[in-house]
């Protein structure tokens, strides 16, 4: 159910803060979007954030203060990557495939939510990987 979402969000224009399917979203308006639609109230309010998440070291201690770490890929995962070695993660995405078709979910600013293949490039930026809260989902 996680990457069906996910994938309804696809087309969805890149707009920095938001999370309004198919009217803007950024990589972490994405995660939350889903959030609500599949669990519910987000279990934060979630504070103001520059674009890129400069200077900010906030969203891997975020993201693990509610979702439980993992080591192991499976779809539907939260992806965490880290754009160049040495600086905090600053991108999310969802994993929506695994094995040889490796893809993820994410949003990117000038092409808003697109589905994309994991590359090797890709696979060395993960920094972490997190399981959404079981339930209903």
């Amino acid at each position: 159910m996680i990457v069906a979402e996910a994938r309804r969000w696809i087309g969805t224009p890149y707009r920095h803060q938001a999370s309004c399917l198919g009217a803007g979203c950024d990589c972490l308006g994405l995660i939350l979007g889903v959030w609500q639609a599949l669990i519910g109230p987000l279990p934060q309010d979630i504070p103001p954030y520059a674009a890129g998440w400069t200077g900010a070291d906030d969203l891997m201690p975020a993201l693990a203060r509610h979702l439980t770490p993992k080591t192991q890929a499976d779809a539907g995962d939260i992806l965490l990557f880290r754009m160049k070695d040495g600086q905090p993660a600053r991108h999310a995405a969802i994993q929506s495939a695994t094995g040889e078709d490796a893809a993820f979910i994410h949003s990117c600013s000038g092409h808003g939510v697109v589905e994309s293949r994991l590359t090797p490039p890709w696979a060395r930026r993960i920094a972490a990987r997190f399981a959404f809260p079981k339930g209903d989902i």
